[in-house]
C-alpha cells in the first residue's frame, strides 16, 4: 500500500510553521490543504484536548467569518495533537494564508467570553474547553510564526 503524502515528512525535523500539506485537484476544482504546525512533533508535548477544542471553536468561528469565508473548507485538529488542517479552496501557498492565519490567532488570542458553540445542543463534549491555554498556545505559535518564517516543509 502507498504511503500518504503526510508520512513521507520527516516529523524529527518539523517545527512549528504554516505550509501546504497538499493540494487535491478534480473537475477544475483544487483544494489545499494547510498544516498549521503549532508544536514540535515528537520533541515538545503534544497541545492538552481542553486547548485544542478551544482552539478549534475559535478558529473555525473566525474563519467562517472571516472575509474568506466562501473559501474555508474545513478548519480542525490534526489526530497526533500538534496543530491543525486548514483546508482551502483555490491552489495557494502559505504566504497567500498568512495574514488570515495571523488575523485568526490575534481573534483567539483577545478573545474573551463564552466559547462559541460550547453548549450541549451545539457541540458533543462541550465542556471540555480551556480559553487560557488555547491563548498561550496561539499565541506561542504566532510570535513563532512571525520570528522564523517557516512555510517550506524540511528535506
Amino acid at each position: 500500500m502507498e504511503r500518504i503524502a503526510s508520512f513521507t515528512i520527516n516529523h524529527l525535523e518539523l517545527m512549528p510553521g504554516l505550509y501546504v500539506s497538499r493540494r487535491d485537484r478534480k473537475d477544475g476544482c483544487v483544494i489545499t490543504t494547510f498544516d498549521v504546525r503549532i508544536t514540535a512533533p515528537n520533541r515538545e508535548p503534544v497541545i492538552d484536548m481542553p486547548a485544542l477544542h478551544t482552539i478549534e471553536h475559535l478558529g473555525a468561528t473566525y474563519l467562517r467569518n472571516s472575509d474568506k469565508k466562501s473559501d474555508i473548507v474545513y478548519f480542525g485538529p490534526m489526530g497526533c495533537r500538534t496543530g491543525f488542517y486548514l483546508v482551502i479552496f483555490g491552489d495557494s501557498d502559505s504566504k497567500d494564508v498568512l495574514q488570515l492565519v495571523l488575523n485568526m490567532c490575534e481573534f483567539i488570542i483577545s478573545y474573551q467570553g463564552e466559547i462559541p458553540g460550547a453548549h450541549p445542543a451545539e457541540c458533543g463534549n462541550f465542556s471540555e474547553q480551556n480559553l487560557n491555554m488555547a491563548q498561550y498556545y496561539i499565541r506561542r505559535y504566532r510570535n513563532e510564526l512571525i520570528e522564523n518564517h517557516r512555510f517550506t516543509y524540511p528535506e
